[in-house]
């Protein structure tokens, strides 16, 4: 067998260059675009880590990743230069004789200089950044549709992660690659030295009581909206029982053995002894686990006036399932008439948990039946 190459002093050198290289970059990159890889790789994290899932920051980290990160990556690597700082209403009033020296004179008092007009300010960002995210999102589940991976949790998750980090990358060298002067920053410390001036050295008691007022606002607000995602409401608790059949169409509702499971085309004709192929379905919406019992029976009715009376009733199967909230459990099975008859009711009937000793329509939790004929 031969033997493996040593690593060589160049290779361990070779790599080290790299490690350090990216570690470089890591440090060079700015403060937003280094919130947009914190924000994907946080939710990556939440979202993956089997503890950490279950509580409120999967929501917290999922909206914020799937609404806003992604169109902001994609609009930073856009427009890398900073937004010109004069309002349009400005340039409007400046005098005919004004002179670009006087221009830039007033524009250099304002942070960053003079800035080309074909950048956005942080507003328009913001703004570009949800309507983009919203957007691209669909756009991404919608090519998955068209691949083996499909619209699942872990393909969407690493399919945005991609694009976001990919997106980042691109703004980052667009940014390096402009003047200092004329690059995008977000100005953090000019926002907290204005927010402390207006809070802690208001004008007069009637500044500091509407800043009190806005405190005490957005504590409530934020504690509103905490409050409505750790504690959601569970709605409306059912479950769902249905027949399905096999067809080769693509009017498809799920997918089994290749074939297509519709609600239609169901076997009416039956002779007894032989069987006939039916799906039936359960779905659990009940917000929590819960086992089920499913008791298929063949009926003779009769009908009078006002009542309908069972003359002859024999169970042909009995299914169990137990099932998480918002699981689905599919049955494919033969359905075999033991008597014959015309207008003969192929019931179903469910229950949560054991069924009863004598189980029937009126103690059933859900009920589905089709009308079959039966030859003998």
């Amino acid at each position: 067998m031969a033997e493996q190459p040593a690593e060589t002093d160049a290779d361990v050198g070779y790599l080290t260059a790299r490690v350090l290289r990216v570690v470089r970059g890591v440090r060079r990159l700015p403060a937003d675009l280094a919130a947009v890889v914190a924000v994907v790789c946080l939710t990556n994290l939440v979202v993956l880590l089997p503890v950490v899932s279950e509580t409120p920051a999967r929501v917290v980290f999922g909206l914020a990743f799937v609404l806003f990160v992604p169109g902001y990556a994609f609009i930073a690597a856009l427009f890398p230069e900073a937004g010109d700082p004069f309002p349009a209403a400005e340039e409007s009033n400046l005098e005919a004789d004004d002179t670009q020296a006087d221009i830039e004179d007033t524009q250099a008092e304002t942070d960053g200089g003079y800035l080309p007009a074909s950048g956005i300010d942080g507003i328009e960002r913001v703004a570009l950044s949800l309507g983009l995210s919203i957007a691209i999102t669909p756009l991404i589940g919608l090519v998955l549709n068209f691949t083996p991976w499909g619209i699942r949790l872990v393909p969407i998750l690493t399919s945005l992660s991609l694009f976001t980090l990919g997106a980042t990358v691109v703004a980052a060298r667009r940014r390096w690659a402009l003047p200092p002067d004329e690059q995008f920053h977000v100005p953090y410390r000019q926002w907290s030295a204005a927010a402390r001036s207006e809070l802690f050295e208001p004008d007069s008691r009637a500044d500091l009581g509407l800043n009190v007022l806005l405190v005490l606002s957005v504590v409530v607000a934020a504690s509103s909206v905490g409050y409505a995602v750790a504690v959601p409401q569970q709605g409306e608790s059912f479950s769902e029982l249905y027949l399905l059949t096999e067809s080769p169409d693509d009017n498809l509702l799920t997918r089994a053995n290749d074939s297509a499971l519709v609600a239609d085309n169901y076997p009416t004709e039956f002779t007894v002894g032989e069987g006939r192929e039916l799906v039936v379905g359960i779905g659990n919406h009940e917000h929590q686990r819960t086992d089920y019992t499913l008791v298929v029976q063949l009926q003779r009715v009769r009908f009078a006036e006002n009542s309908t009376s069972v003359l002859r009733r024999e169970s042909l199967s009995t299914f169990e399932a137990s099932l998480g909230h918002n699981e689905t459990w599919h049955r494919q099975h033969t359905v075999v008439p033991s008597f014959a008859g015309e207008g003969l009711r192929l019931q179903y009937l469910l229950y949560r948990g054991d069924a009863p000793a004598d189980p029937r329509g009126a103690n059933a939790y859900r009920e589905n039946h089709l009308w079959v004929n039966v030859s003998s």
